[in-house]
């Protein structure tokens, strides 16, 4: 329903009156209005990169759940779909994150987006994917920040916890190199084959390296956020470590497919804190 008719006591209608006009205006007005404007395609921009953020982000962890080693042709077909989708979204927001705007609106969606393509570097290649490397698989021209970076390492980590449990689950055995998806067996005959050299790292011994990497590394962003997730970290890294303490100890009591319960804790009670013997 529309806005009601003004009349005066008579029943005749009112002379519409145009606000504007009878707002006072001065040296100062057109000042204003002009921050006005400028604050209403301030928290438009802000609107847009939000959706994109969001967008952007589920594509990435979908990215993440769908790799594995090898990656099957389907899967990696889907995978560069969904790198398109990406570019397509990111494009769209390029021109209001440039220069300074890039630092003023914070892009949460990159940090997932190190993440997926971090992991998926590892999973090829057992290395860790630097700034230099990933800046390029940014598809799109939006600067890759310290702390996007950082903050997507520290979430590949547990990435890299969850890899090693279900791989572990799977085939008896803590994931080294392209042994990884091999069998128990066959992965320790591999390690004990003489004049074959060192044995191939493990996930663990990699979670190790990323680990004391970003524990001296100096604080990026905010220092808050850098602390918590440091500390989700380094107890991802107690899980692993808890799994490869299973294995070692009592794995060959395990059954296949059996699922180790990382949440179990480090010490500080009675007995065993891994469990005691049967």
């Amino acid at each position: 329903m529309g806005a009601g008719v003004k009349r005066d006591y008579q029943g005749k209608e009112k002379a519409r009156k145009d606000p504007a006009a009878e707002q006072p205006r001065n040296a100062y007005t057109s000042m204003f209005e002009t921050f006005r404007d400028e604050l209403d395609e301030h928290h438009d921009r802000r609107a847009r990169i939000g959706k994109v953020s969001r967008d952007v982000t589920t594509l990435s962890k979908k990215i993440v759940r769908k790799l594995s080693q090898p990656v099957p042709k389907n899967i990696q077909s889907e995978i560069d779909n969904r790198l398109k989708e990406i570019a397509e979204l990111l494009e769209t927001i390029q021109p209001d994150v440039q220069g300074m705007n890039r630092y003023r609106y914070p892009l949460i969606c990159l940090e997932e987006f190190v993440e997926a393509v971090t992991f998926a570097h590892y999973l090829h290649h057992q290395k860790l994917m630097t700034p230099s490397e990933a800046q390029p698989a940014l598809p799109a021209d939006i600067e890759l920040t310290a702390p996007d970076y950082v903050f997507g390492v520290f979430d590949l980590t547990g990435e890299m916890m969850r890899f090693a449990t279900s791989v572990t689950a799977l085939t008896g055995s803590m994931p080294t190199g392209e042994a990884a998806q091999k069998s128990s067996e066959a992965a320790q005959n591999e390690e004990h084959q003489g004049g074959e050299g060192d044995p191939k790292r493990t996930i663990l011994a990699d979670m190790h390296d990323v680990s004391s990497m970003l524990q001296i590394c100096p604080t990026v962003g905010k220092g808050n956020t850098y602390a918590k997730k440091l500390s989700i970290m380094i107890e991802q890294l107690r899980k692993v470590e808890r799994l490869g303490y299973g294995l070692a100890v009592r794995g060959t009591e395990r059954p296949k497919g059996w699922m180790p319960d990382l949440n179990e804790g480090y010490g500080g009670g009675d007995g065993d804190d891994f469990g005691t013997a049967d």
